[in-house]
C-alpha cells in the first residue's frame, strides 16, 4: 500500500477536487478499509455539492466526501473484537458516541453527543478515497452472497428505506404509492415487492427514472407527475385510494398527493429529506384517521436485519445502478447524479 492516496472533496460550487492525502493507519477500535464502492447520495448534492447548506448533522467539514462505502478490512487497530483483516463490511454511516441514549438503541443517526457524534463523509473523512478508517462499531458484516456495490446502498437508501416499511408496515393487504422515484424511490419499490405490496404505484417527473422503475418491474403502474394524481390513484384503488404511501420525493406537491391519495386509516412515511408540505389537517389526515411517519436512517440491528433478508430475498441492491464510474471520474459521477436522469451512481476505487 501507498504511502498517499487520491481522495475526493467537494467545495460547494458543483465540482469535485481529488488531492493526494496521507495513507490512514488505524488506531484503537479502528479498522482500515479497502474502499470498493461506494454510492452517491442525493442528499451529498442537496447539501454539499452545489453549495454547502447543511448545518448541525448535516454540516460538511470538507473532510473526504462519501457517506455510502463498503470494502474488505486490510488492517485492524488494537483493540477490535469481532472484525479481522479480509472481512468484507458495509460502513454504517454516522458514528455516534455509542452510550447516549439513541446511540444504546442503535439509532447512530440520532446520536446527542455534540462531541462524538461525525458522519462518515459529512464531519469524518468518508469513502470516496482508495481506502478509509471506520470504527469497528459501526461496521456490518458483508454476506459473501452480496457485493460490495449492494452493501454499499444497505446503510443509506435501503435501511433508510427498510426503517420506514418498517414503521407503517407493508403485506399482501396493500396498495402503496410512491412519490418520487430516484433512488430512495427505487429502493422502495424493491422493498415493497419483497414484502408482499398487492400493487405498487409510483409517480415521479423523470422520463428516465419513470422507465428505470418500469423495466425492473419496481412499481405495477408509474405516473408521470401531473395535477390529477390523486384522482388517477383512486381510480387504480376502485376509489379508495392506496393503504400505503411512501414519500421519498421532498417535493410539496408530491407529498401532498401522498396524504390526498392514501384511504381512510392508512399510513405514510416521510423519507426524503428537505422541501415543505402544505395540508389541510382537518379533511386531509385528521377526519380520515391518517397517520405519517417520520423516519430518519434506520439502527445498526435494523441493518444486520435487512442485509439478513437481502440475502433470503435474493434481492441485489446494485440492480438499481446505472453507472459505475473509477475514482478518477469521481467528477463525471457527481454531475450525472446532480443532473437526475439516471438511478444509483457508483465509484468504485478498486475496479469492482
Amino acid at each position: 500500500m501507498s504511502k498517499t492516496m487520491q481522495a475526493a472533496y467537494l467545495p460547494g460550487n458543483s465540482t469535485v477536487e481529488m488531492r493526494d492525502v496521507p495513507a490512514p493507519t488505524p488506531a484503537h477500535g479502528e479498522v482500515l478499509l479497502r474502499v470498493m464502492a461506494s454510492t452517491i447520495c442525493g442528499s451529498d448534492i442537496r447539501c454539499i455539492y452545489h453549495e454547502h447548506l447543511g448545518k448541525g448533522p448535516e454540516g460538511y467539514q470538507g473532510v473526504i466526501a462519501g457517506h455510502e462505502p463498503c470494502g474488505q478490512i486490510v488492517e485492524t487497530g488494537p483493540g477490535c473484537r469481532r472484525f479481522k483483516t479480509g472481512d468484507r463490511v458495509i460502513v454504517y454511516h454516522i458514528s455516534g458516541c455509542g452510550v447516549c441514549n439513541d446511540c444504546r438503541r442503535g439509532f447512530m443517526i440520532s446520536c446527542t453527543s455534540g462531541r462524538y457524534r461525525r458522519a462518515y463523509g459529512w464531519q469524518r473523512d468518508g469513502g470516496m478515497a482508495g481506502y478509509m478508517i471506520a470504527e469497528e462499531k459501526d461496521l456490518i458484516a458483508l454476506p459473501d452472497q452480496l457485493t460490495y456495490a449492494d452493501g454499499a446502498q444497505v446503510a443509506c437508501g435501503f435501511g433508510t428505506v427498510y426503517e420506514g416499511l418498517e414503521k407503517i408496515g407493508i403485506s399482501g393487504n396493500d396498495a402503496v404509492l410512491i412519490t418520487g422515484l430516484g433512488p430512495v424511490g427505487l429502493a422502495a419499490g424493491a422493498l415493497c415487492r419483497k414484502l408482499g405490496a398487492n400493487l405498487i404505484v409510483g409517480i415521479d417527473i423523470s422520463t428516465e427514472r419513470m422507465e428505470l422503475a418500469r423495466s425492473l418491474g419496481l412499481c405495477d403502474v408509474v405516473l408521470r407527475s401531473a395535477p390529477d394524481n390523486v384522482s388517477a390513484v383512486r381510480d387504480l384503488t376502485g376509489g379508495h385510494g392506496v393503504e400505503k404511501a411512501v414519500d421519498c420525493s421532498a417535493n410539496a406537491e408530491a407529498r401532498a398527493v401522498a396524504i390526498r391519495a392514501t384511504r381512510k386509516w392508512g399510513r405514510m412515511a416521510m423519507i426524503g429529506e428537505g422541501g415543505t408540505v402544505t395540508f389541510n389537517p382537518s379533511p386531509d389526515l385528521i377526519h380520515d384517521q391518517k397517520s405519517i411517519y417520520g423516519s430518519w436512517v434506520t439502527s445498526t440491528w435494523r441493518m444486520e436485519e435487512l442485509v439478513e433478508r437481502l440475502v433470503r430475498w435474493n434481492l441485489h441492491p446494485e440492480d438499481i445502478i446505472t453507472h459505475r464510474f473509477t475514482l478518477e471520474q469521481a467528477g463525471e459521477a457527481y454531475a450525472l447524479m446532480a443532473a437526475g436522469k439516471c438511478g444509483k451512481v457508483a465509484v468504485c476505487p478498486h475496479g469492482e
